[in-house]
C-alpha cells in the first residue's frame, strides 16, 4: 500500500486537501491517507477544522505528497526552515501534488525550475512571482511534468487527483471514483475555464 501524505500548514484551504482526500480515500486497498505538517501537532485550516499531524521528518521516501494551497501559504512563503523541509519532502517523494497556490511554495523549493505548472488563477500574478523559472501555463486545469501535478484553484485538485488516478490506473477506476461520490469530472488538463 503505497502512502500518500497531506502537507498541511495553518490556513490551509479546505477543500484543496479533504476534496483530494475523498478521492484517495475511496481507493483505501491501494493508499493510505497521512497526515502531516511542519513540525506536527495540531494544525487549523481556512475554515476552522483543526487536524491532528505528524512532522514532516517522519514522511517515508517513496510516496506520494500533496501540498494544498490557501492563505497561509503567503505566510510559509519566506519561511527558510519551512521550505527547507518541504524541499527534503518533495524531493523524496515518487510523486508530488499541489493544488491553488501550494504550487507557489513548491516553486520555491527550486524543484519546479524549467518546469510547467499551474496555480489558482485568481492568484497567479503573485504565484509566478515566486519563481520565473518555471514555465507557468496559465489556461490549465492541471499540468503533469515528470512526476509534479499542479492544479489550478481549490475545485480543481479533485480534477487533478482523478487525472493522477486516470494516469496511474486507467480512467475506469478513475471515472468510477468520481461517480461514486457523485461528482462531475473535469478531465480536460488544458482547459481551465476560470482563467478567462
Amino acid at each position: 500500500m503505497t502512502a500518500f501524505n497531506m502537507l498541511l500548514f495553518d490556513g490551509f484551504e479546505t477543500l484543496d486537501a479533504f476534496g483530494p482526500a475523498e478521492i484517495i480515500g475511496k481507493l483505501a486497498t491501494m493508499y493510505s491517507l497521512k497526515y502531516f505538517s511542519c513540525n506536527g501537532g495540531i494544525v487549523t485550516g481556512s475554515k476552522n477544522i483543526q487536524v491532528l499531524t505528524r512532522p514532516f521528518q517522519e514522511i517515508k521516501a517513496g510516496g506520494i505528497v500533496l501540498k494544498p494551497g490557501g492563505m497561509g501559504t503567503r505566510k510559509h512563503i519566506d519561511d527558510a526552515g519551512f521550505i527547507h523541509k518541504l524541499t527534503a519532502a518533495a524531493d523524496a517523494a515518487a510523486f508530488v501534488l499541489t493544488v491553488c497556490t501550494g504550487s507557489a511554495l513548491l516553486a520555491k523549493t527550486n524543484l519546479l525550475n524549467n518546469r510547467q505548472a499551474t496555480s489558482n488563477k485568481k492568484a497567479f500574478d503573485w504565484v509566478q512571482s515566486v519563481n520565473e523559472a518555471v514555465i507557468w501555463v496559465k489556461h490549465a486545469r492541471w499540468v503533469v511534468d515528470g512526476r509534479f501535478y499542479t492544479s489550478s484553484g481549490v475545485s480543481a485538485g479533485m480534477d487533478m487527483t482523478l487525472g493522477f488516478i486516470s494516469d496511474l490506473h486507467g480512467q475506469n477506476i478513475a471515472q468510477n471514483v468520481a461517480d461514486t461520490i457523485e461528482y462531475i469530472w473535469n478531465s480536460d488538463k488544458n482547459l481551465d475555464p476560470f482563467s478567462f
